[in-house]
């Protein structure tokens, strides 16, 4: 039997709180957990939503193999020429034909002979009504089976209902699937019956003193007084929020997944 595949999944990378972090820590947690290969949503990293070049090759420096995106992927449109030029950049691959960037790639697993195939979807419930994510991932789970087994598919969704029917519509076919968009952890991380494995929502990497990365008292007004207000970065309270995952490369089947939550999370004492 072949060494395992470990993954590590970087949720909702949010701003520059989310990158300083990654910074000092991405290289302590990828040694921690010895992974052969690193995946980070970064659809948030450039002020709270889109992304750069800058960031790009930063996020690669840092040891990040391949980025995923989501419904903000398209936010910062000097962005454009780019994605039609880098694989390891994902968007949403059920976004109509004609968007720029590449939906799914398959790629070398560093130090391995093998590849794993790296797919990025989103829902529709409660956003944008792009093309149906569900049979996007019929077409390309068969694609990437020509090459590989492996399949990690970072599902970017408002809906918890609909990660779970896709999750059960796929169980088997793909390795993992990692939530993401809505920036809270789920508590939910579990193996599915025919070997996949699958979290709701991984959660953001930033600024936990906010709501959901965005300024507390911004956040508060457009709920309270029901205006638009113009979005303001929150700070402080910072932690880093993935998913860690060992799969074997023969079968595609998820062995073991797990969150990751670093600092963890403070519940108090019981007595």
């Amino acid at each position: 039997m072949s060494k395992p595949i470990k993954i590590l999944f970087i949720g909702d990378i949010v701003g520059s709180p989310g990158l300083s972090l990654l910074e000092t820590l991405l290289p302590s947690l990828i040694s921690k957990y010895e992974a052969d290969f690193v995946i980070a949503n970064a659809e948030n990293s450039h002020e709270g939503m889109g992304i750069n070049e800058e960031i790009i090759r930063a996020l690669y420096g840092m040891g990040i193999h391949v980025i995923t995106g989501g419904n903000h992927s398209f936010a910062k449109w000097k962005i454009y020429p780019y994605m039609k030029t880098d694989p390891r950049l994902l968007r949403p691959m059920n976004y109509p034909k004609g968007a720029h960037g590449f939906g799914f790639g398959v790629y070398n697993v560093p130090g391995t002979p093998h590849k794993i195939g790296v797919v990025n979807l989103q829902g529709r419930t409660y956003m944008q009504p792009i093309d149906d994510p569900f049979r996007a991932a019929e077409w390309v789970i068969e694609k990437i089976r020509e090459e590989t087994a492996t399949i990690f598919v970072d599902f970017h969704a408002e809906a918890t209902a609909e990660k779970m029917a896709f999750a059960w519509h796929v169980d088997g076919k793909v390795s993992v699937i990692a939530g993401t968009h809505t920036h809270i952890p789920t508590a939910d991380a579990r193996l599915l019956p025919k070997g996949t494995g699958y979290i709701t929502d991984v959660g953001m990497t930033g600024p936990y003193h906010s709501v959901i990365g965005m300024d507390k008292e911004t956040a508060i007004k457009r709920f309270l007084i029901q205006t638009p207000h113009k979005y303001k970065m929150a700070n402080g309270d910072n932690r880093i929020c993935g998913l860690f995952t060992k799969i074997d490369p023969e079968t595609g089947k998820c062995l073991y997944i797990s969150p990751v939550t670093f600092p963890a999370f403070e519940t108090g004492s019981e007595s």
